[in-house]
């Protein structure tokens, strides 16, 4: 069993050609409105490619918060510890996508930043049923620690998306198994800017040196590179057609977890994770673009993975 603690946020999306400029209004399509937030997310993701997967957040006393809760339900995800928080809004993601299909958000909390520590020692029971515990930043920082100590106690393993970057304390660091940054936030954890596979290396070594165990560092089209003390494997990405990056991140620490599960084998598991955010990135929308496992099946075995 997979568990997620994290965010839950109603995604309101708007293609334009071109972002503006300071001062400057730009058109753009009609608003989308799209389920979102990190953890929700991965809970998603991890239940479309075939994860036994239980959701730990909160979300507002509005029509958004019953859709999200309803959006996991109807996936699979058990929902039994999402907890409504009454007189708060649900968490809203503002999302600009351009014709590159690169997005830009800006996040309104909401309900998300009511979950504490507190809630998840609740939830300890449930956390400790699970293999994995899938975690991201988009709830308070003590909250994500609080939940990785639960899950250190009871053998869980770990998997941290440092998501959005933030400074993370020397005891998250320790606590974690998995930690699954992309560029930006390992450049901006390790202080390490990353221009190339080389300079990746570097940001990964600094981050094992700071006391992450493994480091799957996401470098968008140019692959994965995994760090494991002094040992570094780059595989390669799938070449797709990016139109949408929303949820790409979300969806790969997903399936490395679903895989990883399976199989125990992190190279396997990273294999199938590289074909998951192909696949996300060729869809719009961060829940609707997800897909599922007949969908990575079908897509691996045409290219002979």
């Amino acid at each position: 069993m997979i568990a997620v603690v994290g965010s839950l946020n109603m995604d309101l999306v708007v293609t334009v050609r071109r972002r503006p400029r300071t001062g400057e209004t730009v058109l753009g399509s009609d608003v989308r409105f799209v389920g979102g937030g990190k953890g929700a997310n991965q809970a998603i993701a991890a239940a479309r490619l075939g994860g036994q997967v239980h959701m730990v957040g909160k979300v507002g006393d509005d029509p958004f918060g019953s859709t999200l809760i309803a959006n996991l339900a109807a996936a699979g995800v058990g929902t039994e510890a999402v907890q409504v928080e009454k007189g708060v809004s649900s968490g809203v993601a503002f999302i600009t996508l351009d014709a590159a299909g690169d997005n830009q958000i800006i996040v309104s909390p909401g309900a998300n930043a009511r979950l504490m520590p507190a809630d998840v020692r609740a939830q300890a029971g449930l956390i400790g049923q699970a293999r994995v515990l899938l975690l991201q930043l988009e709830t308070p920082l003590p909250t994500v620690v609080e939940a990785a100590r639960v899950a250190r106690e009871q053998g869980v393993t770990v998997v941290l998306d440092p998501a959005p970057a933030q400074p993370l304390p020397p005891e998250l660091f320790r606590l974690v198994d998995f930690l699954t940054p992309n560029e930006h936030e390992a450049a901006a954890l390790s202080r390490q800017p990353i221009t190339d596979l080389r300079s990746a290396k570097l940001a990964a070594a600094k981050l094992i040196s700071q006391g992450a165990r493994q480091v799957l560092l996401k470098l968008g089209g140019e692959g994965v590179l995994f760090a494991c003390g002094n040992r570094f494997e780059h595989m390669p990405a799938f070449p797709v057609k990016v139109v949408d990056t929303t949820a790409a991140g979300d969806a790969f620490g997903a399936a490395f977890a679903v895989a990883w599960l399976e199989h125990g084998d992190v190279y396997r598991a990273l294999s199938f994770a590289n074909a998951v955010g192909a696949l996300t990135v060729t869809k719009a929308g961060a829940q609707s673009s997800l897909p599922y496992r007949k969908e990575v099946e079908a897509f691996l075995a045409a290219r002979g993975a």
